[in-house]
C-alpha cells in the first residue's frame, strides 16, 4: 500500500493552471487597459496639437502674403484681412464656413498682430479635453483633478 503519496491527475493540474491564469489576468488587465488608454490619449493630443500648429501656420502664410507693407517695413493689416485670417485658422477657409477644424476652437481663440519690423504674428490657444472628460473624480478624497490642458501655437513670419 502506498501511503502518503498524493497524485494529481492531468485534469486537476489543468484546473489549477486555469485558476492561476485568471488571477494573473485580473492583476494585469487594469494596467494594460490604462496603458492602452494613455497611449490613445497621447496620440489624440498630439494629433490635435499638430492640427492647431498647421492651421496657425496656414493663417500666417495667408496674412503675410496679403498684408500691405510699405518701404519702411510698416505692416498694415486691415480688419477684413484679420477676420479672414482668423476664419482660415478656425475653419480652413477665409469665409469661415463649415465646421471648426478642432472641436471648440473659435475665432476668439486666434490673434493676428503686427510683431514689428515687418513681421506678423498669428497665435491660437485651444483647450484640449481628454476623451473621458475634463475632470477626474477623486471619489471624496479631495477636489476633482482637471485634465484639460491649453495647447498654444504661435507663428511669426516676415510680411512680403
Amino acid at each position: 500500500m502506498k501511503a502518503g503519496t498524493h497524485m494529481h491527475t492531468p485534469r486537476t493540474n489543468a484546473r489549477r493552471h486555469l485558476g492561476i491564469a485568471t488571477v494573473e489576468f485580473a492583476i494585469c488587465a487594469p494596467v494594460l487597459f490604462f496603458l492602452m488608454l494613455a497611449t490613445a490619449e497621447v496620440g489624440r493630443a498630439l494629433f490635435q496639437y499638430n492640427t492647431l500648429v498647421k492651421a496657425v501656420r496656414d493663417g500666417a502664410r495667408y496674412v503675410v502674403n496679403n498684408a500691405s507693407v510699405g518701404t519702411t517695413r510698416v505692416v498694415n493689416i486691415t480688419a477684413a484681412r484679420r477676420n479672414e485670417t482668423r476664419n482660415l485658422v478656425v475653419t480652413g477657409n477665409i469665409a469661415g464656413t463649415g465646421t471648426a477644424l478642432l472641436p471648440g476652437l473659435t475665432v476668439n481663440n486666434v490673434t493676428v498682430t503686427d510683431a514689428g519690423n515687418g513681421f506678423i504674428s498669428v497665435a491660437a490657444n485651444y483647450t484640449y479635453t481628454p476623451m473621458l472628460g475634463a475632470t477626474l473624480p477623486t471619489f471624496g478624497f479631495g477636489q476633482p483633478i482637471n485634465l484639460s490642458r491649453t495647447l498654444a501655437a504661435t507663428v511669426v513670419m516676415r510680411a512680403l
